[in-house]
């Protein structure tokens, strides 16, 4: 007869996601894991596989949470434009916010694992890639209702946001000055008028 699981997995994950976040993949040992989760060894490695693919799952737990909030905030109705100046100027925010010490779940695993790590790049290449894909189709309908000039090129405006978000965080993370990121993105955002 199975033995029943005497720990919540979804709880344990969301656990292992903070710790991960906060930690990083190598500064976080399995100890460290069994540990913070209150999970035997055994039951961890039964549930969710070894310390990487409990990352891996992490990181994909990460990025539903993050994908819908962006989903959201890009693809309601209303003013696109308003909606891509709002999500660039919410990342800056967050940047400098105290919480910014985590940094980026995607940005530290794309410093951290993905030059090494073809699974962790395959899962931050799909990330970015629809990343790119909502701002671009922000863009395009921000174009189509008069709000950006015709003469701009909705995917490669995209591709800039894209790559001055994840750069908000990397320097976010680090720096004590939240000005920086906030004018940063305030200038990125110039290039929309």
């Amino acid at each position: 007869m199975a033995r029943t699981k005497e720990f919540d997995p979804d709880a344990a994950l969301q656990s292992a996601l903070e710790l991960f976040w906060r930690r990083g993949y190598e500064a976080t040992s399995m100890n460290d894991l069994v540990e913070h989760l209150g999970i035997g060894r055994a039951s961890l490695y039964a549930t969710f596989g070894n310390k990487h693919a409990l990352y891996l799952k992490a990181f994909d737990r990460y990025c539903e949470n993050r994908d819908a909030l962006l989903l959201r905030e890009l693809s309601g109705p209303g003013p696109a434009l308003a909606a891509v100046r709002s999500v660039i100027r919410r990342f800056a925010d967050e940047a400098a916010e105290e919480r910014r010490l985590c940094g980026c779940f995607v940005t530290n695993t794309a410093a951290e694992l993905a030059p090494h790590d073809p699974e962790a790049a395959r899962r931050v290449e799909q990330r970015w890639d629809f990343m790119e894909t909502l701002l671009h189709s922000a863009l395009t309908r921000a174009q189509a209702q008069c709000e950006l000039s015709g003469d701009r090129d909705p995917r490669t405006l995209a591709r800039m946001l894209l790559v001055v978000m994840q750069g908000l965080r990397v320097v976010g993370k680090a720096s004590t000055d939240p000005s920086r990121v906030r004018d940063a993105a305030e200038q990125a955002l110039a290039l929309l008028d």
